[in-house]
């Protein structure tokens, strides 16, 4: 039999799990439901590995150990997921990693080497990295109170910037017959239904469609990335290393993140659009 190990990478939405071989030679991916033990209770974590995680690795593999990445996976939850992943995989709990998905984005993005890995997406958040574990961590806050440079910040931004007049009304008008919503129905989805910073993050489809056609949206964007490194990197008085970022928000405005960290004297090194492929550089060395 050959040894396999399991990398999961997980959020609130859904959870990639990879079975591989210590070379890096993927057996199989699956992706099923969220998990976040910090909206979610033991029980819920245990029924979703039930019902939709029956089999990953192969009958004809051991399995070795377990890194399970999550958002939500501070550190008085590790215990408890490393219990349930335990149990429902027949692992020994010290063959088992259960960390934050920082630690996974900063393992996946400079690898052993020391640097600054950032995370944007729906949210954002970043870390100083030794090439070992966290040595230093700006708060995120979320999205009413931090979060810059995430796509729930920029999509917030974007609807100020378009009902208070920053951006031509032709936009506004382009985004109201797109959503068929008015002032007054955007009102209502942010502060009447749930999941607000959801949806916001959602229009940077319509918002990336529009950038090529209105230089003030593009504006925007550099704008909100140079408040999320003055206000989130720039503190780890680090501008000597290098700087790393994953996450749809990151590789899908590029050229915005690049250019903004540059006007802030900082280097942008790589961008991945994914921590996965990175995890498996990183645990699977051979």
């Amino acid at each position: 039999m050959s040894n396999m190990i399991i990398i999961a990478d997980s959020g609130s939405t859904k959870t990639e799990w990879v079975a591989a071989t210590p070379n890096g030679q993927i057996q199989e991916r699956m992706i099923t439901e969220g998990i976040n033990p910090f909206h979610q209770s033991e029980k819920q974590i245990r029924e979703i590995l039930n019902n939709h995680l029956s089999t990953l690795s192969s009958p004809h593999s051991t399995l070795s150990s377990l890194h399970f990445y999550g958002s939500g996976l501070r550190p008085e939850f590790r215990p408890m997921m490393k219990k349930v992943l335990a149990s429902h995989f027949g692992l020994s709990e010290e063959h088992i990693e259960a960390e934050s998905d920082l630690l996974g984005a900063a393992r996946a993005l400079c690898g052993r080497e020391e640097g600054i890995a950032c995370i944007l997406g729906t949210g954002a958040n970043s870390c100083h990295y030794n090439g070992q574990q966290i040595v230093a961590n700006t708060p995120p806050l979320g999205y009413i109170l931090g979060d810059e440079g995430s796509g729930a910040v920029i999509g917030r931004n974007f609807l100020n910037a378009i009902y208070k007049g920053s951006l031509p009304e032709s936009l506004r008008k382009s985004f109201e017959e797109t959503y068929q919503m008015t002032m007054a129905d955007v009102v209502q989805r942010v502060y009447r239904e749930p999941l607000a910073n959801r949806w916001m993050a959602s229009l940077s489809t319509f918002i990336s469609q529009q950038l090529p056609h209105y230089p003030e949206l593009a504006q925007l964007i550099v704008d909100s990335f140079r408040i999320f490194f003055r206000r989130n990197v720039l503190p780890y008085q680090r501008s000597d290393l290098p700087i790393a970022a994953t996450g749809s928000i990151a590789f899908y405005y590029q050229p915005q993140l690049k250019l903004a960290a540059s006007l802030e004297g900082l280097c942008l090194q790589k961008v991945e659009q994914a921590p996965m492929e990175g995890l498996l550089r990183y645990h699977c060395p051979e």
